[in-house]
Order: structure tokens, then sequence, then C-alpha cells
């Protein structure tokens, strides 16, 4: 069973840049891998996913141009590298995993736990 665990949330000011990152346990290269988002009073949205060796890519509307996924297989690490950030963007950031040569399903099977980030001015 994989694992994944988030890092690098928190407090940052409009127009910021943070970068998470999400540790995963097995067979990292196995997997596709995506981020979602959570913000208060709101349904859990796609934000970006990349497939197992990261030359397949997918963005959310809101985040294209702004937001860069990528993996490092040989760290097991997954990263959404934030830029231009809003007070929009301020969620719990969740990475997820398909077992999948593709991009990730619309409803993955593992989650992290996740990790807030809030942009405030």
């Amino acid at each position: 069973q994989v694992q994944l665990e988030e890092s690098g949330g928190g407090p940052v000011q409009v127009g910021g840049s943070l970068k998470l990152s999400c540790t995963v346990s097995g067979r990292f290269s196995d997997y596709a891998m995506g981020w979602w988002r959570q913000g208060s009073g709101s349904e859990r949205e796609f934000v970006a996913s990349l497939n197992w060796n990261g030359d397949d890519t997918e963005y959310a509307r809101s985040v294209k141009g702004r937001f860069t996924v990528s993996r490092d297989n040989a760290k097991n690490t997954l990263y959404l590298q934030m830029n231009k950030l809003k007070p929009e963007d301020t969620a719990v950031y969740y990475c997820a995993a398909d077992r999948s040569i593709g991009l990730v399903s619309s409803n993955p099977h593992y989650w992290g736990q996740g990790t807030l980030v809030t942009v405030s001015s």
C-alpha cells in the first residue's frame, strides 16, 4: 500500500511563491500523481496531475501558467511550484496517486492528509 505525505504549506503573501512536496512510499514510478485542493466551504477540486515519468501533465484552468507540477522518481517525491499566488488559492492541498501509466483518474485511489496554504495580502 502506498502512503503519501505532503509538506511545504504555510502562509504566503499575495503574489508570492510556495513549493509543496509530497513524499511517497512504495514504487513511486508505478504511480500517476496529482494535486487537489479544498478551500473552506468548497468542494475538493483538481489542480494538476502528471504521469509516471512527468512527460504528460494536466492543469486546472485556474492555475495554468502559475503552477508547475513535477516529480523526482529517484527521491520518491512529487512537487507543486506555485507562483503568483492569489487569495483564492487558499486551501488545503492534497497529493493523490493512481497506479497507472497515464494521468490520475478523477477519483484517485490514494490520498495524503493535506497541507494548508494561506494566501493573504
